[in-house]
């Protein structure tokens, strides 16, 4: 179980600390939305197909569940390629992780490891893939061996990512320092924009 506040739908936060494919496909839907969207997204599938089954998601036809991801309000901002990406993710999931996205780094003591195997999926770069060993090692617990070093900056304590959010509170923080970022002109990792 973990400890993530993100949704401000304690159900919905629930699911996402209980269940890693809800965690996956709400880090995958995090870009170009505010986070309680991205995040709340997995509870809005579970809730529209009475599961959130990574098999049966991937063996659904695209165009019915591209209109479950229409459905409003939307999935996302851009639910055509997002729910082009979540299908993509439940196909890796079904055919290397037994279809559950915990699988990812149930038998994984590499943090290096779980960074590839991240990578693997649609939509997550080299930062989302950091992001998220960052997210499993401070609000789940879940610490391969070089965690830190994979997770590079998002394993600091500066409140910068989701991994950092566990109350209103940190989500504020959390907003009040990528604001102060963007206004400086530099990115989660505080290099300056391009």
């Amino acid at each position: 179980m973990g400890t993530l506040y993100i949704t401000g739908n304690p159900e919905s936060d629930a699911f996402l600390n209980a269940d890693g494919t809800a965690l996956l496909i709400g880090m995958l839907l995090d870009q170009q939305v505010p986070m309680e969207w991205a995040f709340n997204g997995p509870w809005t599938l579970k809730s529209r197909l009475g599961h959130l089954d990574a098999k049966k998601i991937a063996a659904m036809d695209p165009n019915e569940f591209l209109t479950l991801c229409l459905q409003k309000p939307a999935i996302h901002r851009f639910p055509k390629s997002m729910a082009q990406r979540i299908q993509a993710m439940c196909i890796v999931l079904a055919d290397k992780y037994k279809g559950k996205g915990e699988n990812m780094w149930a038998d994984v003591t590499d943090a290096q490891v779980l960074f590839e195997r991240l990578r693997e999926l649609p939509g997550f770069g080299e930062e989302k893939a950091q992001i998220f060993v960052a997210l499993l090692g401070k609000r789940f617990d879940i610490a391969p061996n070089g965690w830190k070093k994979a997770a590079g900056v998002f394993s600091d304590s500066n409140p910068r990512t989701v991994a950092d959010i566990t109350s209103p509170e940190t989500l504020l923080k959390v907003r009040t320092w990528k604001k102060a970022e963007k206004a400086a002109a530099r990115d989660e990792q505080s290099r300056p924009l391009k």
